[in-house]
């Protein structure tokens, strides 16, 4: 293998770096959230669709970046995609209102889903296979280090005159990838004239991905919070998305591909491949696993330990820095050896006996104790984050890799949004229920509970018996996750082990050198071997 040279390193960790931003957005503002909603005067639902606008504009406008970056070339698209999340995070910064800072969410959201997605298809221009490897278990690292400091920042920033640094603090490092990612990124790219590059953009096939998996989206975001399952608000939306996915479904793979095969938004030859789809119901599980443990361990400590959201932040560290890691070692290890499956069987294994373990969670639990059981789920879930982008790689053609890693982003978005709905779900109706059982004259409201319940002491026994009724309606939550991650293990032994060394094929590979290099007209569509 060539050297990679400085330049290729400067312009992968200002790549990389982006992902910081989108990972503190994750979790630094939920813990602000009461803060900003009290000062902006917003109510329950206001507060609730800050964190939704932002996960569904970035989950349905992944795979539209990632083809205009296959038309329009992915550094000029990456660096579109900054200037938007810096624009939204300038919105957020200032509001003065919920609609303003909603529509400073969404935009933000926009942004992030360019930067997530280009990050992981950049990977596959810049790298052959075997190597990205180590690429992408770096931005793993990188993750989850802003997903385990983002409550703590947050939670340290959330005060009246201090929550609107919680979005300036992502300027400078905007600017810090803005300015590498200009400076050092250079790909080859196929010379297109304007007409040529606005005709590679599959806009019906766009459409209607956007209409049907938001309108999907919605219902299973508010389901079960703002609106009862049973509603029509939920239902409705819900079987209109449905439709609206199959409907998308026949026009890319039966008609579309018919009449322009190279514009379509999914090549059909991804799912294809049994491999493939196991691998992106895998990252779709890891999504709900990822976001469920991280969602709820939080309410977990913050209403069963009563713990302050700061200290409930820092309660989450041993499942995050665990993940880091582990993610490197997952790297170095497929980068070395071209194996790939033993990190799969391994994560999911500890995922389902971490997910089994938290069941011993209670309000006695003690700060040793609550540490090994969350590092033993972190130990997994970090060996699944670049392994199962990797599996699906190598399962694909090489000249579709970059569409098929971000399809893995996608599930595993998908997989967030499923996760806290149905966790949510099975929490509520498991609370009431221990509650009738457990605790007389409680209240109906989940949100009088908990003002009830922060109004009592500690060794009150109307308080233990809340605080084990809540203890007891995670369980749940911690053993459906536990049998999904046990069925993920299963399929995952129906995945067949691809040859890592596969010959790099890309339109937009890494130029080594900007002079006596490959040129652009030389390089563009043809195979590489860095």
């Amino acid at each position: 293998m060539q050297p990679l040279g400085r330049r290729f390193w400067l312009a992968f960790w200002a790549i990389a770096v982006s992902n910081l931003t989108a990972s503190f957005d994750a979790t630094m503002l939920s813990v602000a959230l009461p803060t900003i909603s009290a000062e902006l005067g917003g109510s329950s639902t206001e507060a609730f669709w800050a964190g939704t606008s932002y996960l569904l504009a970035s989950t349905v406008l992944m795979l539209i970046w990632g083809t205009l970056s296959d038309a329009f070339g992915r550094r000029i698209i990456i660096l579109a995609a900054l200037l938007v999340f810096a624009l939204g995070t300038i919105l957020c910064g200032v509001a003065h209102s919920w609609t303003m800072m909603l529509a400073g969410r969404t935009v933000q959201g926009i942004g992030g889903g360019g930067i997530v997605s280009l990050t992981t298809m950049l990977v596959t221009d810049m790298a052959p296979l075997r190597e990205r490897a180590r690429l992408y278990a770096l931005i793993a690292c990188i993750w989850t280090v802003g997903t385990a400091t983002g409550p703590i920042i947050g939670g340290g920033l959330s005060k009246a005159n201090t929550w609107r640094w919680i979005f300036w603090i992502n300027l400078p490092i905007i600017t810090i990838s803005f300015v590498g990612i200009a400076f050092f990124l250079r790909l080859s790219q196929k010379p297109r004239s304007l007409s040529e590059k606005l005709c590679l953009f599959d806009y019906p096939g766009s459409l209607l991905f956007i209409a049907s998996t938001t309108t999907f989206l919605i219902p299973v975001t508010w389901g079960g919070t703002q609106y009862p399952w049973s509603g029509w608000q939920t239902i409705v939306p819900l079987i209109l998305g449905i439709i609206g996915i199959v409907l998308f479904g026949i026009y890319e793979f039966k008609i579309h591909s018919t009449k322009l095969p190279q514009a379509r938004l999914i090549p059909s030859s991804i799912f294809a491949n049994r491999s493939a789809c196991i691998g992106y119901a895998s990252s779709t599980v890891h999504g709900m696993v990822v976001y469920s443990l991280l969602y709820y361990m939080a309410e977990y400590f913050q209403t069963v330990k009563m713990y302050s959201p700061v200290i409930a932040g820092a309660a989450s560290l041993p499942q995050s820095l665990t993940a880091a890691p582990c993610a490197v070692v997952v790297g170095i290890i497929v980068a070395g050896t071209g194996k790939y499956r033993w990190a799969l069987w391994a994560g999911w294994s500890l995922v389902c006996l971490g997910c089994g373990l938290l069941v011993l969670l209670d309000t006695h639990t003690a700060v040793p104790e609550w540490i090994f059981l969350e590092a033993v789920s972190g130990l997994g879930l970090g060996l699944l984050f670049p392994s199962i982008n990797l599996s699906i790689q190598a399962s694909v053609p090489q000249h579709e890799a970059g569409i098929a890693a971000t399809l893995v982003l996608f599930f595993r978005s998908l997989g967030q949004a499923l996760g806290v709905a149905i966790g949510g779900t099975i929490f509520d109706n498991r609370l009431r229920a221990n509650l009738e059982n457990s605790v007389e004259n409680a209240p109906s409201s989940i949100m009088a509970l908990m003002d009830r319940l922060h109004q009592l002491p500690l060794d009150e026994p109307i308080s233990l018996q809340i605080r084990d009724a809540l203890s007891r309606s995670f369980h749940v939550i911690w053993i459906v996750m536990c049998a999904f991650a046990g069925l993920s293990l299963l399929l995952s032994f129906l995945m067949k082990e691809y040859d890592m060394n596969q010959e790099h094929q890309s339109d937009q590979v890494f130029l080594l050198k900007d002079m006596g290099g490959p040129s652009p007209e030389t390089t563009a569509g043809q195979s590489s071997q860095l």
